[in-house]
């Protein structure tokens, strides 16, 4: 391990913004049977972490931060939680956070399959995945939007609480909507190429404002020209390339088990997609 990352490493645990638990704070059991238990901060985020109580919005693979910082410089009304399991990642926006005293931004370092140790139920009222990993040659489960990450979320997501995706990957997208449409969920906005065509939203069918998404439960919405505003490193470099960017907004609201689609074309949607494009590093959070 280089000595940045080290210094990373040390300098993370003087972060006040910052949640890192072991792992072993919130698996009991051992082998194959492991479960989860949960964290002390389950239920407490506003109480522990923010100054203010205020609705909480997640960031689900936040990378460096810089989507979740950016959100909450324009959304002082939210409380926003980056997540991210590495840890040189996210000394990024912890350290701009820190260094700019931003009262409504925390990160949490876990692995987003133990998510439902840390949020108690109606505590979070909306989640961002912003550019995840499609998992293209990975079962329909390791995608961040599939029924078993749905269930997840609805362990803690208020009712009315809202998932936006935002990607490049077509391929991503057009799995979402094949969960969306197999479990009947509430579609709000869509666009497969935002920065030309625009989204559509609600206001096309005459029932809500065309910048913001409603909620059904106070809280949950949020400024919709953020969607095209505030851009990840990534998403710059994609548009400078010329690639079309995605996006969605839903409602999780389900009785019963989540399913998987069967009408997903994966093998066709996987050839359109082409080669997965790699980057090596993003930039610090600004205040864009």
């Amino acid at each position: 391990m280089g000595h940045g990352k080290l210094r990373k490493f040390a300098e993370n645990e003087t972060f006040r913004c910052l949640l890192q638990p072991d792992a072993s704070s919130v698996l009991v059991g051992g082998g194959r049977e492991l479960v989860l238990r949960d964290h002390p901060i389950k239920g407490r985020w506003n109480s522990d972490m923010f100054a203010k109580d205020q609705p909480i919005v997640l960031e689900l693979g936040c990378g460096k931060g810089d989507y979740t910082i950016a959100l909450a410089l324009r959304h002082p009304e939210f409380n926003f939680i980056g997540v991210d399991i590495k840890g040189a990642r996210l000394w990024t926006g912890a350290k701009y956070a820190t260094e700019h005293g931003l009262p409504n931004v925390a990160f949490l370092r876990t692995r987003i399959e133990f998510i439902g140790a840390f949020f108690a139920p109606g505590e979070v009222s909306a989640i961002w995945l912003t550019f995840s990993d499609p998992q293209l040659s990975g079962s329909g489960n390791s995608r961040l939007s599939s029924p078993m990450f749905l269930e997840r979320y609805r362990g803690f997501l208020r009712p009315g609480g809202i998932v936006h995706l935002k990607t490049d990957s077509r391929f991503l997208h057009e799995y979402t909507m094949s969960v969306v449409r197999a479990n009947g969920l509430k579609l709000l906005a869509c666009g497969t190429d935002i920065y030309k065509e625009g989204i559509s939203t609600l206001a096309a069918l005459g029932r809500g404002d065309n910048n913001v998404i409603p909620g059904e439960a106070g809280g949950s919405h949020l400024d919709l020209s953020a969607v095209t505003e505030v851009q990840t490193f990534y998403e710059k470099m994609f548009l400078q390339m010329g690639l079309p960017i995605t996006y969605m907004a839903f409602t999780i609201d389900h009785e019963g088990p989540y399913v998987q689609p069967s009408d997903f074309d994966a093998a066709y949607w996987r050839e359109a997609e082409g080669p997965r494009r790699s980057f090596s590093h993003q930039p610090s959070p600004s205040a864009k």
